[in-house]
């Protein structure tokens, strides 16, 4: 075990590093899941713990900054983040935005000329639009493709349509039940907030009070809390009534408002320069952003991953399939104004231009851009022929990479053990590179609120954050030797993992994942210190 291991720490004036790390990397021996349930800090922050101290698959956060990093300063990084709006008067967020240095803020001019105008804090790809289709719902409405692609899409689209038509009404029903059995039971006992024992002690007056009960106490027994259950069934209706109105809806056009066409490539100059959120409901990009580079040690909300950041809003992913036109472009917007790190907590099925997004990662690379992206969330198998997901740097078909600037991030829960790999996770030993925490993650949400979610969106900002620590500390590394670092530096589990939600089917995180490992941040400093200062090569 590394517990108590001595750390020397020290800055070289004479290095082009900001620092010199002299510590053995972690690898736990865990061969058994924690005993204690984490409490409320823990839970709230768990993708920060140390496997080795808190029996929790974290990134080992917070002991890199304990051990490794008091009182030294970094470079400052930008980190882009394409997604949907973010909220830039967040209390825990607005002090961390970049500011365009040749900019002046709505003027109308694009001063610093770079075809953009009044981008302060980024741009808006999206216009005023945000309610989209699905790509094959366009793929379908504009008949894009030939007559093979069209009925790939005609099929798939129409067992997703008829799937949410059927459960539509039915959460609709279930929601309508448990929200008239919570109001009938505070009236009954007189109180807001209940418990399971105030349930089981009541003795209902009639048949309905009996099935209220009934109906709360199934709730309960699935380990939710009425209020929370209420909440995740009404926004389980929100996003199957957005899938029949407009992301499955073939006649739906969500992209007149910008007045583009968005599959001609050379139809530029659309947009405008503010990146802040447009509707209520629009809090990806400030879950995601906060998550990298929240605030730390402000008293607020939570700590973000990363310090020494400045968060590049570009707002292009919508409700519904973003388009391939706007995330090439944001990766070029990134590539040509600073940014090192691009996070891209976004997919989808069908990319009818993929071209363009394979041509802007190439340009990214060749400005040492990292791209991190996020795995998606269909727990299935990216190695197989009939699951692509978009963007990705490995086109249908190839065998070889495209470029060595991308790496693609799936999510964990916080059991260690059997349940470590959350079950909506794709994963790939080919198409997946890492694994970091995306479960049940605590992080910042528009209007100064803050809420738990999860996905492989969440996992891969994590990972940004992470990668941006590197680059800031050891800002000689390129992005292709930061991508190995943290591949090479990762833990690596000593417990094999259920995979894409099969009973039964454990693997090892090496069958699963190109590293074999969980992203480790105090792992990744040491490594990048070695490679650094010419200890090791990658």
């Amino acid at each position: 075990m590394l517990t108590g291991l001595s750390i020397g720490l020290f800055a070289m004036g004479c290095s082009s590093s900001s620092l010199v790390v002299n510590a053995p990397l972690l690898n736990p021996q865990i061969t058994t899941s924690r005993v204690s349930d984490l409490d409320e800090e823990e839970v709230s922050k768990w993708g920060h713990l140390d496997l080795e101290k808190d029996t929790v698959p974290g990134m080992s956060v917070d002991r890199a900054y304990s051990e490794l990093l008091k009182k030294k300063k970094g470079k400052p990084i930008i980190v882009a983040v394409i997604d949907s709006g973010i909220d830039l008067d967040h209390e825990d967020l607005k002090d961390i935005f970049w500011v365009n240095p040749g900019e002046k803020p709505n003027d109308g001019i694009d001063n610093d000329q770079n075809g953009y105008i009044d981008d302060i804090h980024g741009y808006n790809f999206l216009g005023e639009s945000y309610n989209e289709q699905m790509e094959m719902a366009r793929i379908l409405r504009l008949k894009l493709g030939d007559e093979a692609y069209q009925k790939e899409a005609r099929t798939k689209l129409e067992a997703e349509l008829a799937d949410a038509k059927e459960t539509l009404p039915q959460i609709k029903q279930i929601e309508r039940f448990v929200a008239m059995a919570h109001q009938s039971m505070q009236k009954a006992l007189g109180k807001e907030f209940y418990s399971l024992a105030d349930l089981e002690n009541y003795q209902p007056k009639n048949q309905n009070e009996e099935q209220s009960v009934g109906i709360l106490m199934q709730v309960i027994g699935m380990g939710e809390e009425i209020p929370s259950a209420l909440k995740d069934l009404k926004e389980g209706v929100e996003y199957y009534e957005n899938q029949v109105k407009y992301n499955l809806n073939v006649d739906f056009d969500g992209r007149k408002p910008v007045g583009d066409n968005p599959y001609d490539y050379s139809d530029q100059g659309y947009g405008n320069g503010n990146p802040d959120v447009r509707e209520e409901g629009e809090s990806h990009g400030s879950h995601v952003t906060g998550i990298i580079a929240a605030t730390r040690n402000n008293k607020k909300g939570i700590d973000g991953v990363a310090q020494n950041v400045k968060i590049m809003a570009l707002r292009a992913v919508p409700n519904g399939d973003e388009y391939d036109k706007d995330v090439a472009l944001a990766i070029r917007y990134a590539a040509d104004n600073g940014a090192k790190v691009i996070n891209g907590s976004f997919g989808k099925d069908f990319s009818p231009n993929a071209e363009w997004v394979y041509e802007a990662l190439k340009y990214a690379a060749e400005k040492d851009v990292l791209f991190v992206n996020a795995a998606g969330n269909d727990g299935i198998d990216l190695d197989s022929p009939d699951s692509p997901n978009f963007p990705t740097d490995r086109p249908i078909g190839e065998s070889q990479e495209l470029v060595d600037n991308f790496l693609t991030v799936g999510a964990l829960t916080y059991a260690y053990g059997p349940d470590m790999i959350a079950s909506f996770s794709n994963y790939g030993k080919e198409n997946v590179d890492i694994f970091a925490p995306g479960d049940e993650i605590y992080s910042t949400m528009p209007d100064n609120e803050y809420e738990f979610q999860g996905g492989t969106s969440m996992a891969a900002p994590a990972v940004a954050g992470l990668a941006a620590m590197i680059r800031s500390y050891f800002p000689e590394l390129t992005a292709s030797q930061v991508k190995k670092i943290i591949m090479e530096s990762g833990v690596t589990p000593q417990t094999k993992v259920a995979v894409g939600g099969a009973e039964g089917e454990e693997k090892s995180l090496s069958e699963i994942s190109k590293s074999g490992k969980i992203a480790n941040l105090y792992n990744a400093l040491i490594l990048a210190s070695k490679v650094s200062n010419g200890e090791l090569s990658l």
